[in-house]
């Protein structure tokens, strides 16, 4: 499955709410709030990453900064329609023979063909066609 990824700056500081008392439970609140954000339009939350970050440091220096991201993913809008679309699957050419808990060795009943009782004196056969049957009177 192909998927599309977005990354954003995880929050700086937490947001206030009466149940929020300490600076932890702040912050958990507006990472709560960005992650379900995110996921009310169809984002997966997948990872946090600390990653470096090289910045201009006044005229001339430069300075490593790290930045806290959130990284989500979602399938792409091509992988989505993949998965609605049902999965065809291969149909027998036919179903009879190839219906469960039928032996592979036995024919379908031919439907083209009438069966013919058989004649007083005439020999039984069931895979011999009537216009091939002798008679010992034949031979």
């Amino acid at each position: 499955m192909a998927y599309e990824y977005s990354v954003i700056p995880a929050p700086n500081r937490g947001h206030k709410a009466r149940d929020a008392k300490t600076p932890t439970d702040r912050y958990a609140l507006a990472i709560t709030a960005e992650l379900n954000r995110m996921a009310a339009d169809g984002w997966e939350y997948l990872r946090a990453d600390v990653l470096p970050s090289e910045e201009r440091s006044g005229l001339t220096g430069r300075a490593t900064v790290y930045h806290n991201l959130l990284v989500f993913r979602r399938p792409t809008r091509a992988a989505n329609q993949q998965a609605a679309k049902p999965a065809s699957q291969a149909q027998p050419e036919d179903p009879v023979a190839a219906a469960p808990g039928r032996p592979d060795h036995a024919d379908p009943p031919n439907a083209t063909q009438p069966e013919i009782p058989p004649q007083s004196g005439e020999p039984v056969a069931d895979a011999v066609p009537p216009a091939a049957r002798t008679t010992q009177a034949e031979k």
